[in-house]
């Protein structure tokens, strides 16, 4: 699945922005406090909701006047446009889910006040609206599989649906069932998407013995997860082993071996040395180099990674070669959102994959690189992405103005 487009409105920083065309990896560029993280959490919003109600997660963000904008008019906002991916060589149509969100009357009740999933029918098609909902009632379409053959002699079989609760998303439960293909696509997005908060101490933690399919958003299961994919999937576990190799000289072997006392520790071998040493005796940099290949080979990828400051405890050198590494995963059917304060990392970037925040008047819009202009004539001259940024030409996106 791909998010080709984005729309925010009345979500915190953002007041109304949207972004279009987004490509397979996005770079987000901004000062401290222009809304990286609230860009993030706008997939974190909707999870939250998905699993609970929309209720529970603005109170976990403080309630629904601490999440609403200020100066903001009309509903809490969100547009998402995705295309699934090709189906025998075939570009699958684009899905647009739409979900308002507002107070009752003379209340602090939130309520979804307008939740609708729908289709473009070809290029100039009017929208086809699958699902459909209003305080808790609404409509689903259930021959959805019909509708790609009859294009526009479609009639749809709809299917009345009233909610528990009028916070509710119907994604939450109709995209339970198969019957309901393109809800039950987004709802696997929003339950499977990725955001990382890496943590070089949790990393190189002793865990317990147990079960570990995915790393954990702070890395405290790597050694599970290592030796999970060591015993089932050799092939991938040769792989990220290759790569690292390649990415961090000297390092030759790495193994997750269970200790006496049943937990699990890393061990890496380097070829210098003749005895494996611990996670916890490896540099920062190692570890989280290893952990990013280990989640950016998962067997069973996530639809969206989002990744803030992938930068941290690595050297210069080798960010270069991690940009890489987020392409190829996201070009191989994922899709990458990066937040940076590094410009070594945003000069391995291509121009459509950078785009800046700029905050004015206590709100938030987002720009892309290759819509200026100036930004793009230099790029084009052969000036990296991160030396045209430090010499200010990305207006907005550091702290002090220009």
């Amino acid at each position: 699945m791909k998010i080709e487009k984005l729309r925010i409105q009345n979500f915190k920083v953002y007041r109304d922005t949207e972004i279009r065309d987004l490509p397979n990896l996005c770079v987000f560029l901004g000062a401290n406090g222009s809304g990286k993280s609230t860009l993030f959490d706008v997939f974190g919003f909707l999870s939250d909701a998905l699993k609970s109600n929309v209720k529970t997660a603005l109170n976990k963000r403080g309630g629904f006047r601490e999440v609403y904008s200020r100066n903001g008019e009309g509903p809490i906002e969100f547009e998402i446009k995705f295309r699934n991916p090709d189906l025998d060589g075939k570009k699958q149509p684009l899905i647009t889910y739409e979900l308002s969100i507002d107070l009752k009357p003379n209340s602090q009740i939130p309520f979804v006040s307008k939740e609708i999933l729908s289709y473009r029918r070809g290029k100039h098609g009017r929208p086809f609206r699958f699902l459909e909902f209003t305080n808790g009632k609404g409509f689903a379409t259930t021959n959805e599989d019909e509708f790609e053959i009859e294009k526009q002699d479609f009639e749809e079989q709809r299917e009345e649906q009233t909610l528990d609760a009028p916070d509710i998303l119907a994604l939450k439960g109709l995209g339970q069932f198969q019957k309901f293909k393109s809800i039950s696509s987004f709802r696997r997005l929003l339950d499977n998407w990725y955001v990382s908060n890496f943590q070089i101490q949790a990393a190189q933690n002793v865990e317990d013995t147990g079960l570990s399919e995915h790393l954990s958003t702070t890395g405290n299961n790597l050694a599970q997860v290592t030796k999970y994919i060591f015993e089932n999937y050799p092939d991938t576990f040769r792989l990220i082993l290759e790569k690292m190799k390649t990415r961090v000289p000297g390092i030759e072997k790495v193994e997750a071996s269970e200790t006496i006392d049943g937990r699990i520790v890393l061990q890496f071998r380097d070829g210098s040395f003749k005895d494996p040493f611990i996670s916890r005796f490896v540099s920062d940099g190692t570890i989280k180099m290893f952990a990013y290949l280990v989640l950016l080979n998962d067997p069973q990828p996530h639809p969206l990674l989002c990744i803030e400051e992938p930068e941290n405890y690595l050297h210069p050198e080798l960010l270069l070669e991690l940009a890489e590494e987020f392409r190829e995963y996201a070009n191989k059917g994922g899709q990458v959102f990066v937040s940076s304060h590094s410009p070594d990392f945003v000069n391995a970037l291509e121009i459509s994959e950078l785009f800046w925040l700029n905050k004015e008047n206590g709100h938030t819009v987002i720009k892309r690189a290759s819509d200026d202009e100036m930004v793009k004539n230099l790029f084009r001259e052969g000036e990296p992405l991160g030396a045209i940024w430090k010499q200010g030409y990305l207006v907005g996106s550091g702290p002090k103005k220009r």
